[in-house]
C-alpha cells in the first residue's frame, strides 16, 4: 500500500501548509506592528525632547531675568511654565500609555505562540534555563 498518496498523509500536508502561511502571516502582522509601535515611540520620544528643552531654556532665562521682573510678570511667567510643564506630562502619559499597550500586545502575542506551538515554548524555556543555569555556574 502507498502511504504517500493516502488520504490521511495529503490532509496533513495541506493542513501542515495552512499552519505556516498561517504562521507567515502571523510574522509579517507581528513585524508591522513592531515597526509601527517603534515609529510612533520615536515620535513621542522627540517631541518629548523638544518639549524639555524648551522648557529648559525658558526656566533659565526667567532665571536670569528674576531679580529684574515684576510681579505680574513673574505670575505670567508661572503660568507660562506651569502649562509647558502640564504639556510635558500629557506627553510622558501618552509614553506610558503606548508603553503599556506594547506590553500588552507583546503578552497577547507570547500566549498565542505558546498555544499554537506549546512544544517549541517548552523547548525553548528549557534552554533558556541551561543557559543561565551555566552563566551562573561559571560564577
Amino acid at each position: 500500500m502507498d502511504y504517500n498518496n493516502s488520504p490521511q498523509s495529503s490532509g496533513r500536508s495541506s493542513g501542515a501548509a495552512a499552519s505556516g502561511a498561517a504562521g507567515n502571516e502571523n510574522t509579517e502582522a507581528m513585524a508591522d506592528l513592531k515597526s509601527d509601535a517603534k515609529r510612533a515611540a520615536q515620535r513621542t520620544a522627540a517631541t518629548l525632547r523638544t518639549e524639555l528643552q524648551t522648557l529648559k531654556t525658558d526656566l533659565d532665562a526667567l532665571m536670569n531675568r528674576a531679580p529684574s521682573l515684576s510681579d505680574d510678570e513673574l505670575t505670567e511667567a508661572h503660568a507660562r511654565l506651569m502649562t509647558q510643564f502640564s504639556s510635558l506630562r500629557y506627553a510622558a502619559k501618552g509614553i506610558a500609555s503606548e508603553a503599556q499597550r506594547q506590553f500588552n500586545r507583546s503578552m497577547e502575542n507570547t500566549s498565542t505562540y505558546v498555544n499554537d506551538k506549546p512544544w517549541q515554548s517548552v523547548s525553548m524555556a528549557v534552554a533558556a534555563g541551561l543557559f543561565l543555569g551555566m552563566l551562573l555556574k561559571r560564577r
